[in-house]
């Protein structure tokens, strides 16, 4: 088991800032404090929403001892995938070969269940990212 949790700081940021194509990033900022990032989406419960499942997802991660360099690498490497159309699922951690695939799964849940608390309809919220992701790659 991991010794005393570390400072977590979540930032909500312009989706362009991020390091590579996600609405949510975690990374360790090297003194043991890490950083989670999300996209503005233009509604807070949103971005809550992707905060969630990012600090479920990354505790998990952290506690089991799976390296955010892991994590990055498949995302980058699965985003090139699915540029060329050889991917079948949604998102990179919905890919059974995700080194955080269960973590992913988990987070997912947490992150419905939230949604489902605020009045979230999941729909919509899936439509307001896809149009984020779709813009984004407009303007590669």
């Amino acid at each position: 088991m991991r010794g005393r949790l570390p400072e977590v700081v979540i930032r909500v940021i312009p989706h362009r800032e991020h390091r590579y194509e996600t609405v949510g990033d975690y990374y360790e900022v090297g003194d043991g404090r890490w950083v989670i990032e999300v996209s503005e989406l233009g509604d807070v419960r949103y971005e809550f929403l992707v905060v969630v499942h990012e600090l479920v997802e990354w505790f998990l991660l952290w506690m089991r001892g799976v390296k955010e360099e892991e994590v990055r690498a498949f995302d980058e490497w699965w985003e090139e995938e699915a540029r060329k159309g050889n991917v079948q699922v949604e998102e990179p951690g919905d890919d059974v070969r995700a080194p955080y695939y269960w973590e992913h799964q988990f987070a997912k849940l947490v992150e419905k269940m939230v949604a489902l608390q605020l009045g979230v309809d999941w729909e919509e919220y899936k439509r307001v990212l896809e149009r984020l992701y779709e813009e984004s790659s407009k303007n590669e």
